[in-house]
């Protein structure tokens, strides 16, 4: 029982490290609300008061601030309608719609896989 106690022996191959391509994708699009924002963009641009009626449990400064992460991303574009009254629409731009067949798959993933109750905030 010499190294361990049983334990299997952690070497290089046993501990890697999580592959930085998937990092960075989790750390945009593993934060809370973001996926669900660029569901509502991917069926057509939103104002910014349609996307608070879509996602009734975000607040405004959560979904202000995810969207200013989508725009910096080059996922989503924010455009600004010259009022009155002054409306910021927000679209996915082409990177942002791209996304369409991973969420359709998470999606169909967690209709398999996820209790009802599990998927919702």
């Amino acid at each position: 029982m010499a190294g361990g106690g049983g334990r299997a022996e952690h070497d290089e191959k046993t501990c890697r490290k999580v592959d930085g391509t998937m990092t960075r994708v989790f750390e945009l699009l593993g934060k809370r609300w973001t996926g669900l924002i660029v569901t509502v963009l991917m069926t057509q641009p939103a104002y910014f008061a349609e996307l608070r009626r879509a996602i009734p449990k975000i607040s405004e400064r959560m979904l202000t601030d995810r969207l200013t992460e989508l725009v910096a991303a080059g996922l989503a574009l924010r455009e600004v309608d010259a009022g009155p009254p002054l409306r910021v629409t927000y679209r996915l731009t082409d990177s942002g719609r791209a996304l369409e067949p991973a969420l359709s798959e998470l999606a169909r993933w967690a209709e398999r896989y996820m209790a009802e109750d599990e998927g919702c905030p």
